[in-house]
């Protein structure tokens, strides 16, 4: 019995000390908030302000066969190593149909990179050809259930409601592009525009967790 006794006194305790370093784990925290949408989800509509002072809608793309949601940032080194790929998916699919959505979630106060003038100055640099929306309330980020910088959603137009069809990351090389074998957005994309279904629905964001305000 008192070997029963401490053996659970150990677990109690080991299982409380891993409690308390997942919560001090920035990558852990950015986990638990990101519950979000799942495949097959019909996607609420959003408002957020562009980069060009006007606001832009999710229902604005209603003519639009789908979207590529990515939700991205300034600082972020990950973010910076996909920035060319993310601008040549725009300029390859949004002529046939599916426009990338850019979304900076993160906390301006923790990253003064990441904030709206810093954003404004970033996507005239780069010539972005999409618009770079800030979500200052995260409310859009946390809807989603984004975790990472850069986290990628891909919408289907369906009669107007837009659903979730992939989730994750945008191939399997974020260091170098020479070096990609799976280009997951790519292909997810390739079969909705041939009317077949996404067959890797979901993978692993790879990118730097998303930097919450404080409650």
């Amino acid at each position: 019995m008192k070997k029963r006794f401490w053996f659970a006194i150990g677990a109690l305790v080991l299982s409380s000390t891993a409690a308390t370093l997942y919560l001090k784990d920035p990558a852990a925290v950015a986990t638990s908030a990101a519950t979000g949408y799942e495949i097959g989800a019909t996607v609420a509509d959003f408002k957020l302000k562009n980069v060009d002072g006007n606001s832009v809608s999710l229902s604005d793309y209603k003519d639009k066969k789908g979207a590529i949601v990515v939700f991205t940032c300034n600082h972020c080194p990950f973010a910076k190593a996909y920035e060319d790929r993310i601008m040549e998916l725009d300029k390859k699919y949004a002529p046939l149909g599916y426009p990338v959505l850019a979304v900076q979630p993160n906390d301006p106060v923790a990253y003064e990179e990441d904030s709206f003038e810093r954003m404004k100055v970033r996507a005239k640099e780069k010539g972005y050809t999409f618009p770079y929306m800030i979500d200052d309330k995260q409310t859009v980020a946390k809807a989603f259930g984004a975790a990472r910088t850069p986290h990628v959603f891909i919408l289907k137009n369906n009669s107007g409601k837009f659903n979730l069809e992939y989730t994750g990351t945008i191939d399997d090389n974020a260091q170098d592009p020479a070096g990609v074998t799976k280009r997951y957005v790519e292909d997810a994309v390739s079969n909705l525009l041939g009317g077949k279904p996404v067959v890797t629905t979901s993978t692993k964001a790879v990118g730097c967790a998303i930097r919450w305000k404080d409650a």
